[in-house]
Formats: C-alpha cells, sequence, structure tokens
C-alpha cells in the first residue's frame, strides 16, 4: 500500500486559512453588538418576561456523594422552596427531611 493518494484539487486553497481571520472578526464585533444591545433595552426599560435568575446555591459542604431521583415538577418546586425558605442548601434539606422522617417513625 505505498500508493500515494489521488489529488482532487481543493488542498491548495485550505492549506492557508491565515487570511480570513474569523477570531479577530467575530470576538471584538460580537462583544460590541452584545454591549449596545444590552444598553438599548435597558434605555427602553425592556425586561424580559417570565425569565426569573435561580438563586445560587453553591457552597462547600463537605458533602460528595451525588443522589439522583426523578419527581413530579411539583414536588421539586416544594422541595426547592422550603430550602430557600431556611436558607438551605439542597443536601442539607435532604438531611433535615431524612432525621424528621426518622424521629416519626420511632
Amino acid at each position: 500500500m505505498t500508493k500515494a493518494r489521488a489529488k482532487i484539487g481543493f488542498s491548495d486553497e485550505l492549506d492557508d486559512l491565515s487570511g480570513i481571520g474569523f477570531a479577530d472578526a467575530v470576538g471584538a464585533d460580537l462583544k460590541e453588538q452584545t454591549e449596545a444591545a444590552r444598553g438599548a433595552a435597558a434605555q427602553t426599560g425592556f425586561i424580559r418576561e417570565g425569565h426569573q435568575q435561580k438563586p445560587l446555591r453553591r457552597r462547600r459542604t463537605g458533602r460528595n456523594a451525588q443522589l439522583n431521583i426523578k419527581a413530579k415538577p411539583e414536588t421539586i418546586e416544594a422541595y426547592c422552596r422550603i430550602a430557600d425558605e431556611h436558607g438551605w442548601g439542597l443536601g442539607e434539606t435532604l438531611e433535615y427531611a431524612v432525621e424528621l422522617l426518622d424521629k416519626q417513625k420511632r
């Protein structure tokens, strides 16, 4: 298998793509357009309806095991609401729930 591959005529054009300058043209222009759009939206009082930023629940707790479960959307909303109302993380909320259920069972 020492045959050379057949040339189909594209390799010369694709060898040097340095003149295109994708990164320079897109990066700076996109940032400018994004900032201009945000400024115009702020001036006109535009607010995205229905978009609420969820609170971040990131903190170091020492919990490093993962639990994946399926639940109804209503149950997940209630669980997160309870955690938010008490200022607990999701893992901490689970621990309190398990402790409470364990006490009830005894």
